[in-house]
C-alpha cells in the first residue's frame, strides 16, 4: 500500500547532493523564499500569522521579513552566513527565519531550554555571525571572548527596549538573494543524547519537499489553520508547522507555550483545522474538565509523533470530535520531519504502525550484518528520500558514518510489513536484553499509555547480575494508582518477561532534552544513583 490513491503532484527521479538519485516533485519552488513568494501570490490578503493580538497577512509577513533582511544587509551579513535564533514561540522567530531566507543566510535554531555551555558550543561550531535572542536569556549568552566570530547580538522583548524594532525600521530589501536548491537553509543540532550534538544541514530542497509532502498527504489548502504549540525551534515546529503553512498558504497560530486550558481556548476561537503534537498533549487536553464546552468541530487533522497514541485516547477523541482524523507522523531532524505518515482513516486499524512511507521515501530494514532483512523482520530502519539531509555541518566523519548511498541510518529498530506499514519498536541503544529475550521499550510504553491513570512513561534497563538486564518503568501518573495495579494491567497485555519488574511512580514530567525527547540516560543515572 502507498499514497497512489491520493491525488499527488507528479514526481520524477532527480540527482541530489552529487551521488544520490531520489524522487522529487516536478513543480516546486526553487527556494524557501520562493515558496513564501508563492504564498503571497496565492493568498496575499489571507491571514498568515496570529500570535496574541498580532495578526498579519501573507503580504504583510513578506514585507516585514524583507525589512529585516535589509537590516541584515546593513550589518554586513553575506550570503551563506549563519544567523542563530534563540527565541521562544513568537512572531519575531518566523520573521527572522523568513528574512534569512530572503537574504540567502542560514538560520541556526537554538532551544530556549539550552544552557550557556550548550549555546556556546553551537555558536562556535556553526560560526554564527548574528544571534537574535530573547532579552530575558541574556545571562545565558556566552562571553564575547569565547565566540569571536559572533559579531552581532540583537535582543527581542515585548517592550520598547527590544532591539528587533531596529531591524524593522528599514525599507524593504530589493530582490532576494540567489540561492541554489541544495544550499543549506537551516541548521538544527541533533539531540546530543550521546556525545556532542551534530548540526544537521537542511537544504532548501529538503524543506520544500517535506512541506509539500505534508500538504499533499494531509490535503491542506489556503483555508487551513495550524496551531504551533510545540517549540518552533524543533524540526516539527519549523517544518510541520511553519513551512508547511507556507506551502499551502494557510494560517499559523503561534502559542508561546503549551498549556492545555489555553490551547483549547485558542483552538476554538481561531477555528484551528490542523495540528502536530505529541500524544501526551492530546491527553492533557482531554483531561480538562471543560473540554466539552469548546467548539472544536473545525479540527480535522491531528498529527502526532514521538510516542504511540493510546487506543483509549483515539477512542475518546473520536467520540468527542468525530471529524478529527489522527495521523501518526514519524520522522527526524535528519529527514526534515516526515518519513512516514499514517492516513487518518487507517489509524485505528494499524495502531501499532507509524504509517506508510511518505511519497518518494524508501525505507529498508537492515540487519546487524549490514544486509536487508525480509519483510516483517526487525532491524535498523534506513531511510532515503528527497527530504533526507546531505549531512552534518563541519563533521564529515559523522556524515560518513550516518549515510550510505543517500540512506540515513536512523538508529531506530523497526520493521516494514507486507502491506508497507512501518513499525518503530525502539532505539538500538534502548532495547533491553533480559537473559537473551529482547524487549522493545515502545511496546511496553504503549501498553502503559492505555491505562487511564498514566500520562506518560519511559522504559529503561535495570542492570541484573543474573539476567544482564531487567525491565524498569518510570511512570508519570495523573491519579492515585499503585505499582501492583499497573503491573497487573501490563500482565494482561504483555508476555510475562516484558512486564516491568520495578517501577518509579511520579507526578513530575519526564526529563527531556532541548528537542523534546525523553533523556533515558538521565533516568538510568538516577536509577544507578539510587543503588538499584
Amino acid at each position: 500500500m502507498d499514497w497512489s490513491q491520493h491525488s499527488l503532484p507528479p514526481m520524477r527521479l532527480e540527482p541530489r547532493f552529487g551521488d544520490r538519485v531520489v524522487p522529487a516533485f516536478v513543480e516546486r519552488p526553487g527556494s524557501l523564499w520562493a515558496m513564501i513568494a508563492q504564498a503571497v501570490a496565492q493568498n496575499g490578503d489571507g491571514e498568515a500569522l496570529v500570535c496574541g493580538d498580532i495578526r498579519m497577512t501573507w503580504r504583510e509577513v513578506a514585507r516585514q521579513s524583507s525589512k529585516v533582511a535589509a537590516g541584515f544587509d546593513k550589518l554586513g551579513l553575506a550570503r551563506g552566513d549563519r544567523v542563530a535564533i534563540l527565541l521562544g514561540n513568537r512572531i519575531e522567530f518566523v520573521l527572522t527565519m523568513f528574512a534569512a531566507a530572503h537574504a540567502g543566510l542560514v538560520t541556526v535554531l537554538l532551544s530556549t531550554r539550552q544552557q550557556k555551555p550548550e549555546i556556546a558550543y553551537v555558536l562556535a561550531d556553526c560560526g554564527a555571525k548574528l544571534l537574535v535572542h530573547e532579552a530575558s536569556l541574556a545571562d545565558r549568552l556566552p562571553d564575547v571572548v569565547d565566540i569571536p566570530e559572533l559579531k552581532h547580538r540583537i535582543s527581542v522583548s515585548d517592550d520598547a527596549a527590544s532591539q528587533f524594532a531596529g531591524l524593522l525600521d528599514n525599507a524593504p530589501a530589493s530582490a532576494p538573494a540567489e540561492v541554489r536548491e541544495e544550499d543549506t537553509a537551516m541548521i538544527l543540532y541533533t539531540s546530543g543524547t550521546t556525545g556532542r550534538p551534530k548540526g544537521a544541514m537542511l537544504a532548501h530542497c529538503n524543506i520544500i519537499h517535506s512541506s509539500m509532502v505534508f500538504v499533499s498527504c494531509l490535503m491542506l489548502t489556503t483555508s487551513d489553520r495550524s496551531i504551533a504549540a510545540v517549540p518552533l525551534a524543533h524540526v516539527t515546529g519549523a517544518v510541520a508547522n511553519i513551512t508547511t503553512m507556507v506551502a499551502c498558504a494557510g494560517a499559523l497560530i503561534v502559542m508561546p507555550e503549551f498549556k492545555a486550558a489555553e490551547y483549547l481556548k485558542v483552538a476554538a476561537r481561531e477555528r484551528v483545522t490542523y495540528t502536530v503534537m505529541v500524544p501526551a498533549m492530546y491527553n492533557l487536553c482531554l483531561l480538562q474538565p471543560d473540554f466539552d464546552s469548546y467548539d472544536l468541530s473545525s479540527w480535522r487533522i491531528g498529527g502526532f509523533g514521538g510516542a504511540p497514541m493510546p487506543v483509549a485516547t483515539i477512542e475518546r477523541l473520536d467520540a468527542k470530535i468525530p471529524g478529527l482524523k489522527l495521523a501518526n507522523c514519524y520522522g527526524a531532524t535528519e529527514t526534515t520531519s516526515p518519513s512516514t505518515i499514517m492516513p487518518g482513516e487507517l489509524t485505528s486499524a494499524h495502531i501499532d504502525s507509524v504509517g506508510l512511507p511518505c511519497p518518494g521515501a524508501e525505507i529498508i530494514v537492515m540487519g546487524a550484518d549490514g544486509r536487508e532483512v525480509p519483510r516483517g523482520e526487525i532491524g535498523e530502519l534506513w531511510i532515503r528520500s528527497a527530504s533526507v539531509i546531505k549531512g552534518y555541518w563541519n563533521n564529515p566523519k559523522a556524515s560518513a558514518e550516518s549515510f550510505t548511498a543517500g540512506f540515513w541510518h536512523s538508529g531506530d529498530l523497526g520493521a516494514v510489513d507486507a502491506q508497507n506499514f512501518v513499525r518503530v519498536l525502539d532505539r538500538q541503544k534502548d532495547m533491553i536484553n533480559r537473559g537473551g529475550l529482547k524487549i522493545y521499550s515502545a511496546e511496553v510504553e504503549s501498553v502503559l499509555a492505555g491505562h487511564p491513570a498514566v500520562i506518560e512513561s519511559a522504559i529503561i534497563a535495570k542492570p541484573c547480575p543474573v539476567l544482564g538486564e531487567r525491565v524498569h518503568a518510570v511512570i508519570v501518573t495523573r491519579s492515585e494508582v499503585n505499582a501492583e495495579g499497573l503491573r497487573a494491567w501490563c500482565a494482561e497485555r504483555l508476555s510475562d518477561y516484558k512486564v516491568p519488574e520495578t517501577m518509579a511512580l511520579t507526578t513530575d514530567p519526564l526529563p527531556r532534552n532541548a528537542n523534546g525527547k525523553v533523556i533515558k540516560r538521565q533516568l538510568r543515572d538516577t536509577l544507578a544513583a539510587a543503588g538499584a
